[in-house]
C-alpha cells in the first residue's frame, strides 16, 4: 500500500506563502492544516518556508499494545437441575467501558505534555477539578513552541491520560472530562 505524502517550501522567489511574513501558524491555523490534510488522505505533510516548519505525520511512533480479554470471575453457564444440560444465567456478557461518555481532551498537534507551566508549579487541572471551555488544561511543547490547551467543554476532570513530560501524538487523548 502506497503512502500519500506531500511536502511544501516555499522561498522568496516563489512569492511565498500568506505567512511569509509571521513567525508561526496559531492553533486554529494548525487544526484547518490538519484538516486538510486528513481529507486529502495524507498520511504525512510537511511545508517550510523561511520563518517555519510544520510536519504533520499520521503514523502511530507507539504502537498500542492489545489489551487483553476480560476473564470471567464466574461461570456464565450453569448445569439445569436433574438433567445436567448447560443453562445460561443473567450475567453480563462485557463490562462497561470505565472511559464511556467521558469528553476526551486529545492532543492536536505532536508534541510534549506538560501539565504546568513549569517545573516548580501547580499543574493546570487535577482530576476532580471543575473546568470551563477557556480554562487551560496543559501545555503542548512542539519545535521550541508552548501551546495552551483549553478544555473547551465545561465539567469535571476524571481522568488524566497522558503523563507529564512524555511525549504525545496527534489524537492521542490527554483527559477525560465528565460534562
Amino acid at each position: 500500500m502506497a503512502e500519500n505524502t506531500a511536502g511544501a517550501k516555499a522561498d522568496k522567489s516563489s512569492g511565498g506563502s500568506a505567512h511569509s511574513d509571521e513567525s508561526s501558524f496559531d492553533m486554529d491555523e494548525l487544526r484547518e492544516l490538519m484538516e486538510l490534510v486528513t481529507e486529502q488522505g495524507f498520511t504525512e505533510f510537511e511545508f517550510e518556508n523561511e520563518n517555519i516548519r510544520v510536519r504533520l505525520s499520521k503514523a502511530a511512533a507507539y504502537p498500542i499494545a492489545a489489551q487483553p480479554s476480560p476473564v470471567p470471575l464466574a461461570s456464565s453457564v450453569s448445569p439445569q437441575p436433574h438433567t445436567g444440560t448447560p443453562v445460561p444465567t443473567d450475567a453480563p456478557s462485557q463490562p462497561a467501558d470505565p472511559d464511556e461518555g467521558l469528553h476526551k481532551i486529545t492532543s492536536p498537534i505532536v508534541g510534549t505534555f506538560y501539565r504546568s507551566p513549569g517545573p516548580d508549579k501547580e499543574p493546570y487541572v487535577k482530576e476532580g477539578s471543575q473546568v470551563s471551555p477557556e480554562s487551560v488544561v496543559c501545555i503542548v511543547e512542539a519545535m521550541k513552541l508552548m501551546n495552551e490547551i483549553q478544555a473547551e467543554v465545561a465539567g469535571e476532570v476524571v481522568k488524566v491520560y497522558a503523563a507529564d513530560g512524555q511525549p504525545v501524538e496527534f489524537g492521542q487523548p490527554l483527559f477525560g472530562i465528565k460534562k
